[in-house]
């Protein structure tokens, strides 16, 4: 680029996408396990630049890309991971960065009546073609390089097109901390299949000295397959009333060591679509039973007595597989259903409780309830990690006396209080009406689940691997209604929300913004996310070259014209951002 180029060079026209393409492309492809397999000796590659698309393409460029534990997750398994199917990345390299905003910079001649040059999009990286997953930053090479080319597998895949326009009004970061914003607003959205599947398969467990007269008045004529096991000749009655075109097996006296047979025997092993148990007592049986819920099942548990223990309930399947653990204490099995019944979204005034507090999906939650007009009026963040509790209490605090909520976060290691007694001192209640996991552990999980009142509702956060086991008060569930809850990603619907959420004020997506680099940066920035070295979100703005990763807290010190744009307490802004961009940006 000429020296009349760089002079002519200025934040509207790079906005805009007018600027020339750069001589290099650089970028971070995954070659394998472990960090140091991210790029080439610790750099990032010079890549080609491609300079015309086909087409059914677009060229992008990237203007930001957020670093996500997930990206962690990848370099930890590499070819491993769950999403690559088992890809040699030494010979197939994939790149991460899969919260991503871009500006379009040349459109194939098919699309050129859905794109234009300049265009912003947002990247909604969940991505199924043909009814498999596949993922933007996983299976198709990610945001973490300064300009690449998108077609089909992004713009034309199962529901449609996996991006999202984002309007001039929002910053790059804003943008591209949609995505994970997304995930948490996905959170409190149902994802759980509550009503009998239409054509499924159901399996009834009772006991036939049940003399209850139980009703089943909708759902019942649902399911293709009914199974009955020991259930009393009130309940098989109710069955052939409601679904005479049903095919109705029965198996009775099986043995709880004979469940898992039972399922592959009737089911191949998918597992049962909708289980009713009926006068559930045995927390054994329920822990087996429970194992057998297909992929976005239900188990719907109808009693009035608690079980005689906790069982071992899978949370990795509750965050990951949607299974859905319902009951009512009634004789009407169908009370159970639906959302009416089934809440997702926080107890309006309520108590909220948010374990793994001080992390940034923990703080990106915490926000959200203070946000949320109808939201919880008390939040309560609990973490291990003191320097990271008083980000949160900077970032947060001023905003929660703003919107007139109790915000208080307490560290129990440092305290001879326990969790249970630092709620119930905050709200004078036997548990919090609402508990929120961000901590990808087992037994953590398990033990917040005891911070839950009996109506509560525990919301898995984290992901952990399928198989994970957690002791939970299953009881509660049919008794008093208790909720279990869990999701994975976001959709295209929940992204667009955050943007518009973001375009007319009611959210803040760049309040969790704790560091930023340029390209250069993308390695440092993994392992920074691996250190714990940030309470909030990294981001990596691939256009700009020089500016090592630098927490938001440091900008005063390091890069003072940037630090002198930060709202109060170092939160980022759109201006700081347009004088990043303008001392750190490519010009030639």
């Amino acid at each position: 680029m000429s020296t009349d180029a760089v002079q002519d060079w200025s934040v509207d026209k790079f906005r805009s996408g007018t600027t020339p393409l750069p001589q290099a492309n650089l970028g971070w492809n995954t070659y394998g396990k472990g960090v140091e397999n991210v790029g080439k000796d610790g750099a990032p590659e010079s890549l080609d630049v491609p300079i015309k698309p086909n087409a059914d393409q677009l060229l992008i460029r990237i203007d930001a890309v957020g670093l996500c534990f997930s990206d962690v997750k990848l370099v930890r398994q590499g070819g491993d991971h769950p999403k690559l199917y088992g890809r040699d990345l030494r010979v197939e390299p994939t790149r991460l960065g899969h919260e991503a905003t871009v500006t379009v910079i040349e459109v194939g001649d098919n699309l050129a009546d859905q794109y234009h040059a300049g265009q912003r999009l947002a990247i909604q990286p969940d991505i199924h073609v043909d009814g498999k997953a596949t993922a933007y930053g996983y299976t198709i090479p990610g945001g973490l390089i300064q300009y690449h080319v998108i077609g089909s597998e992004v713009l034309d895949a199962d529901d449609g097109a996996y991006v999202i326009p984002v309007t001039d009004d929002i910053g790059y970061a804003a943008a591209a901390l949609s995505e994970p914003w997304a995930c948490v607003e996905a959170s409190y959205t149902q994802r759980r299949r509550l009503q009998p599947l239409e054509g499924g398969v159901m399996w009834i467990v009772g006991k036939a000295d049940d003399a209850v007269e139980y009703t089943f008045t909708s759902g019942l004529d649902a399911p293709g397959t009914i199974v009955v096991s020991d259930v009393s000749e009130h309940v098989r009655s109710l069955v052939a009333e409601k679904n005479p075109g049903a095919t109705v097996i029965e198996r009775n006296g099986v043995p709880v060591d004979g469940y898992a047979s039972l399922s592959a025997e009737l089911t191949g092993e998918r597992g049962f679509d909708d289980i009713v148990v009926l006068d559930p007592t045995s927390a054994d049986a329920i822990e087996e039973i429970a194992k057998l819920i297909a992929f976005r099942g239900t188990m719907n548990m109808v009693g009035t007595k608690p079980l005689d223990g906790f069982p071992q309930i899978d949370v990795g399947r509750l965050h990951y597989h949607y299974t859905a653990y319902i009951g009512t204490n009634g004789t009407e099995i169908s009370a159970s259903y639906g959302e009416e019944r089934n809440r997702a979204d926080f107890v309006p005034g309520g108590v909220a409780v948010f374990v793994g507090a001080g992390g940034p999906m923990g703080q990106m939650h915490m926000q959200r309830a203070i946000e949320t007009a109808n939201g919880p009026s008390t939040i309560l963040g609990i973490d291990l990690d003191d320097k990271r509790l008083a980000v949160a209490q900077s970032l947060l605090g001023d905003l929660a006396q703003e919107k007139g909520k109790e915000f208080v976060l307490f560290n129990p290691g440092n305290s001879d209080e326990t969790e249970q007694e630092f709620i119930a001192r905050h709200s004078g209640k036997d548990g919090a009406d609402d508990v929120v996991v961000s901590v990808p552990v087992g037994p953590v999980m398990g033990s917040a689940a005891t911070l839950m009142g009996p109506d509560g509702m525990l919301v898995l956060f984290a992901g952990v691997a399928n198989g994970t086991m957690a002791p939970l008060n299953i009881s509660n569930v049919y008794l008093h209604n208790a909720q279990f809850t869990g999701t994975s990603g976001s959709s295209i619907a929940d992204q667009a929300m955050v943007l518009e959420k973001a375009t007319e004020g009611s959210l803040s997506p760049e309040r969790s913004l704790a560091a930023v680099g340029g390209i250069e940066a993308g390695q440092a920035g993994i392992q920074s996310m691996i250190d714990g070295d940030f309470a909030g979100k990294i981001m990596i703005f691939p256009q700009l070259t020089g500016l090592p990763l630098t927490g938001i807290d440091q900008l005063a010190e390091k890069v003072p014209e940037v630090g002198a744009l930060l709202g109060e307490g170092n939160l980022w802004t759109r201006e700081a951002e347009d004088k990043l961009l303008e001392l750190f940006a490519i010009k030639e």
